[in-house]
């Protein structure tokens, strides 16, 4: 299902909104790259079946000039107004002009930042773009990239036990995508395929430091993802061992079958989206952690 088309990016020209359709409009205005407001924006979008808002995004909105320029935008195109902004004067210019035209607009920090700032006795610096800063938790996450990339499909087996996590499994069970994403996370995630009649890398069963997890799919839909892998890459054969239901089915029992002789947790990623994949991935290796440090 679409989340809403986006009209109009950093202050780009808007549009007519002329549409067959009835549009919704949904303005995202932010101090910053807006990566949150378009996160809590995708998540809150996603509940609403049937509609499809057209989305008009402001970032680096900081000076009185362009947030004059995002409030035209609303009055031409009424809508609900979703922003982060950190700075006092251009929130109150914001939302007296949503209350003028008549438009709900939501600050989504404010709530958060009033109730850290009342349990911890202090007040937030207020400074926009902050959690962007170039500092050593940002430094973590380019190093967690570097990783995941240099140890993707097996490579640099050698370097596993400096993991914090290794995914293990089958062909197109999202091995890749998932340890980018826990990468973006500070994560170094590295990932080992299972090869049917290949060994695995001995590296692998001598780290002892990492969480190590097997990744299992539905063989029915495994098939249907490596066929059109196939097609995607030019290749009509849709037989073989590769794609053959049966074959498969056999590849992912003993792919299972191995990860319970190892005493590896295994997720099944046959509905799950990365991120459910990743946050599962994250839950048990809060635990491996704590078990370690105990």
């Amino acid at each position: 299902m679409s989340t809403g088309r986006v009209e109009k990016e950093r202050g780009g020209s808007v549009d007519d909104g002329s549409s067959a359709l009835v549009q919704h409009h949904l303005h995202l205005i932010s101090d910053a790259t807006g990566e949150t407001v378009n996160s809590v924006a995708r998540a809150c979008l996603v509940q609403f079946d049937d509609t499809e808002p057209v989305e008009h995004v402001w970032t680096l909105v900081r000076t009185r000039g362009q947030l004059d320029k995002a409030i035209a935008a609303i009055e031409a195109h009424p809508g609900p107004v979703l922003y982060t902004m950190v700075d006092d004067a251009l929130r109150a210019v914001l939302t007296d002009a949503c209350r003028r035209l008549g438009v709900a607009s939501v600050d989504i920090l404010d709530p958060v930042m009033h109730a850290l700032a009342h349990h911890f006795q202090l007040a937030g610096k207020r400074r926009p773009g902050r959690q962007h800063a170039l500092d050593s938790v940002y430094f973590d996450r380019i190093e967690a990239m570097d990783f995941a990339i240099a140890h993707d499909d097996g490579q640099g087996t050698e370097g596993l036990q400096d993991a914090d996590v290794v995914l293990v499994g089958v062909s197109r069970t999202s091995k890749t995508p998932t340890c980018i994403y826990l990468a973006q996370r500070g994560v170094r995630a590295a990932n080992v395929p299972l090869v049917p009649n290949l060994p695995l890398p001995q590296p692998l069963f001598r780290a002892k430091g990492p969480l190590i997890v097997g990744l299992t799919k539905d063989p029915a839909r495994l098939v249907d993802v490596r066929r059109s892998r196939l097609r995607s890459l030019g290749d009509r054969r849709e037989a073989g061992s590769y794609a053959d239901l049966e074959a498969v089915a056999d590849e992912v029992q003993q792919a299972r079958r191995l990860f319970t002789q190892r005493g590896w947790p295994v997720i099944d990623v046959t509905r799950r989206s990365i991120e459910e994949t990743a946050a599962a991935i994250l839950t048990l290796l809060q635990q491996h952690r704590g078990a370690t440090r105990g």
